[in-house]
């Protein structure tokens, strides 16, 4: 299953069934788990745990060096992935810029041509990111998002579960859950055809409406209207997860719709 052109490291711990392509690179203290794929020309490099059933397609490369001005090389750090991703041609995945960190790459996520994930960051389950999406270091990212082809994403953000991104878009704040947004930081509203398809019946949606409603309609603002509704009602598990996203700030604020306050 491994390509005679191949440079496999005799210390890296390959699953049996683990395809190595022509000329692909898999460096020492890299661990790959069953049924993965790495195609012709990709690179898996120090310090990777990679799980089950993952594909890295030709020319990606997984684990490189932080760009980071001053980084110190030796330093022991990594990448940890899960099960069932794909990465397809020419993405880069950064390690942590930390002394035994790990940039954290979740379960069954999609990432298309030229996508890039820096240092540092966390990406949940099933999310999609289209062609050349850039995200830098630092940056949370939930599960079942939606990141539009070149959009760029802005270190130390935070971008909530079901949330759905316009490509080329520039996020430097950070998009609270089930959201819309679009250019620079400009939330368009609850992302209604994504929850429908992530299974929230009417009343979580409505629910969650209401919840959008009571932070960003709020004259305190939203991180405070999120922080009074929370206090002022009982709300479900799904209204929270909205609620407590916002009502948490951020270290660079929290997008907004056009024309509302912004804190």
């Amino acid at each position: 299953m491994i390509h005679p052109s191949a440079l496999v490291s005799p210390s890296a711990c390959i699953a049996d069934d683990v395809e190595v392509g022509p000329f692909a690179i898999i460096e020492d203290d890299v661990e790959i788990g069953a049924g993965s794929r790495i195609a012709p020309h990709a690179q898996v490099l120090r310090g990777v745990r990679m799980g089950a059933g993952n594909t890295v397609d030709r020319g990606a490369v997984i684990g490189g060096d932080p760009q980071s001005l001053g980084f110190d090389r030796t330093i022991a750090s990594g990448v940890s992935i899960g099960d069932g991703n794909t990465f397809r041609e020419h993405v880069t995945i950064h390690r942590s810029t930390q002394p035994g960190g790990r940039t954290v790459i979740g379960h069954h996520n999609f990432l298309m041509a030229g996508a890039h994930v820096g240092h540092d960051s966390v990406l949940g389950d099933n999310n999609v990111c289209a062609n050349l999406v850039l995200i830098a270091g630092h940056v949370t990212i939930g599960s079942r998002c939606f990141l539009g082809g070149g959009a760029g994403f802005h270190q130390f953000i935070r971008i909530g579960d079901a949330a759905m991104i316009q490509g080329n878009s520039a996020i430097s704040q950070d998009i609270p859950p089930y959201c819309l947004a679009s250019g620079r930081n400009s939330l368009d509203g609850l992302n209604v055809i994504g929850l429908r398809r992530a299974g929230f019946d009417n009343a979580a949606r409505l629910e969650i409406k209401h919840a959008w409603n009571a932070a960003f309609k709020s004259s305190a603002g939203p991180v405070k209207g999120a922080a009074i509704a929370l206090d002022s009602s009982t709300w479900s598990e799904n209204a929270q997860v909205l609620l407590r996203f916002i009502a948490a700030g951020g270290r660079k604020g929290i997008a907004c719709p056009p024309g509302r306050h912004r804190d």
